[in-house]
């Protein structure tokens, strides 16, 4: 008996625990459509209002109207369609390199401590100043642009890597070694597998930096794409053109 009444108590206040999760995240969901439409409304009343200037700020119906013509004569998916392509392969190159370094890195002591502050120096290097010198060596083409988005992640992502590797259980690699097994082991069957979390929130930060880089690529060498819209924008003083590039990009 006492352990049918213990066992409903824990029932039930795993129960009240679960409706408290829910009703928090129908919480948060609901405020965090509130805050967007408040902001929203906010601003297309500023503009009509002419608290602010609606050339120079847009308003979120002209964003809208924007976009929605954008669609309907198809504009909107050459540009998607290009960015979303050079996105895709510099986040494949970027993902591909870091592991492969990184790994070698882990290989390789010395080289880990002679390549480790070039690397720090190379991540913190503003890329946006970057692209130009790229544009000179590569010339204005899409590879530019792609070689401009790599640049952006590959050394953070492995930096990351790399360090996330060298903190590896060191009682695991001493439980290999003792049964026999070579640097291969320790990489297939300890580093690899006990990285894969590691590797995934690499993999989601890298994608981030990737549609960045591109994007900063597509402002200096491009004649399609989401950077190209924004520059274009920006040139005609047509925010909205602006804000839709910036809309697209955030939904890519």
């Amino acid at each position: 008996m006492k352990e049918k009444e213990i066992s409903a108590t824990c029932s039930r206040a795993q129960q009240e625990y679960m409706d408290r999760e829910r009703i928090h995240r129908r919480k948060v969901v609901f405020c965090r459509g509130m805050l967007l439409a408040v902001l929203l409304a906010g601003w297309e009343v500023c503009a009509r209002t002419g608290i602010i200037d609606d050339f120079i700020f847009s308003s979120p119906s002209r964003v809208f109207n924007c976009f929605w013509d954008m669609l309907q004569d198809g504009s909107i998916w050459g540009h998607v369609g290009i960015t979303l392509w050079e996105t895709l392969v510099s986040f494949g190159l970027v993902v591909f390199l870091g592991l492969v370094v990184a790994t070698g890195l882990w290989f390789s002591r010395s080289m880990s401590e002679i390549l480790e502050p070039y690397l720090v120096m190379l991540n913190s290097l503003p890329k946006s100043a970057l692209a130009p010198m790229l544009i000179v060596w590569l010339g204005n083409h899409v590879q530019t642009i792609v070689v401009a988005a790599v640049s952006v992640a590959v050394f953070g992502s492995i930096l990351t890597l790399h360090n996330g590797f060298s903190a590896i259980d060191p009682d695991k690699i001493k439980l290999i070694h003792s049964l026999g097994g070579t640097r291969k082991d320790i990489l297939t069957k300890v580093l690899l597998p006990g990285s894969v979390l590691l590797i995934i929130s690499n993999m989601k930060v890298n994608i981030g930096l990737c549609l960045v880089g591109v994007i900063i690529g597509e402002f200096l060498a491009a004649q399609q794409g989401l950077g190209y819209l924004i520059i274009y924008g920006s040139q005609v003083f047509g925010c909205e053109y602006i804000l839709t590039g910036k809309r697209t990009a955030l939904l890519a």
